[in-house]
């Protein structure tokens, strides 16, 4: 498809979320729906499809479509107008699932579960030959780390914490210390954090300070990927916030992850449900290729190729 028509505002699509949509579609329109007598709404489409073709358009309504827009619609599918629901959509083209502001509508849910025998075992031989190969490979930079967190920063080698893993279990996760000790308490990295020494900034850039994460692995605590084990502190306030918050911990926690590697560090409520959206869609559609991709993304960013 060459243009996408968007009907409705069911779902505010982000800067991001164009930013990555206008890759695949060069020319993005938008009708609006609410408020709008339907024979207005049918001018605005046909205006829209007289000036392009091979279009797909996107039913982002939030309300039941008319019976004289439904025959409309239907008309123009059989001129080959392609039609797709935000859910589908939202898997199809930004690979995350959508989740609805009404929290009327659960039906999102239903394919999300915890995985099956076969892929425990997969992510099992994955996590074990991963963890030890990075382990052998990554300990040379473990010990220069050491060295230069010692130079820089007075204080303990690791940072501890209590982690939420599967199930809402909690574990004590490890990582390199980055930031100096004692300083001011705030829950989220900021730009250009004072806290954070010059090796810790690195380290934090590069996901070396993960390392240490490799013995979470290997006690079956984490996986390599999967969502990102969050503060036990902040998974409380992200569940009042968003009550089906806890579907992510279905699966183990991982070093790296779908959400980690499609969407930037989170600050607020509103970044943990769009990485939210990310780890459904990868605990609804896990399959080998995705891991794989997971796995170069990270690759990509430690080596500086994309940043996010």
């Amino acid at each position: 498809m060459n243009s996408l028509l968007i009907l409705g505002e069911k779902h505010s699509f982000s800067k991001l979320e164009l930013k990555k949509l206008k890759n695949r579609f060069p020319k993005i329109d938008f009708v609006k729906y609410n408020n709008l007598e339907v024979k207005d709404v049918i001018e605005n489409i046909s205006f829209t499809l007289d000036r392009k073709n091979n279009t797909l358009m996107l039913l982002n309504t939030k309300v039941v479509i008319p019976n004289k827009l439904l025959s409309y619609l239907t008309k123009l599918e059989q001129k080959g107008i392609n039609y797709i629901t935000i859910q589908s959509f939202m898997e199809r083209y930004l690979y995350k699932c959508y989740i609805p502001s009404e929290l009327t509508d659960i039906s999102f849910l239903e394919n999300i579960k915890p995985f099956s025998i076969y892929r425990k075992i997969v992510k099992y031989i994955i996590d074990y030959s991963l963890a030890i190969s990075l382990a052998i490979i990554g300990s040379p930079v473990a010990i220069y780390s050491i060295y230069r967190i010692k130079k820089e920063s007075k204080g303990t080698i690791f940072f501890k914490q209590t982690r939420v893993g599967l199930y809402g279990e909690e574990f004590t996760c490890y990582k390199f210390r980055s930031m100096h000790e004692n300083s001011p308490h705030d829950p989220y990295t900021r730009e250009n954090d004072d806290r954070v020494f010059p090796w810790g900034n690195i380290m934090r850039k590069t996901r070396i300070d993960e390392l240490p994460q490799i013995w979470n692995v290997l006690k079956g605590d984490m996986s390599i990927i999967g969502p990102r084990a969050e503060w036990n502190i902040l998974v409380k306030n992200y569940e009042e916030e968003i009550p089906y918050y806890q579907e992510r911990h279905l699966i183990k926690p991982g070093i790296t992850g779908w959400a980690q590697v499609n969407y930037h560090y989170g600050t607020n409520g509103y970044d943990a449900k769009q990485k939210l959206m990310y780890d459904l869609y990868y605990i609804k559609r896990w399959n080998l290729w995705l891991e794989i991709r997971c796995v170069w993304r990270t690759v990509l960013i430690i080596i500086g190729k994309k940043g996010l």
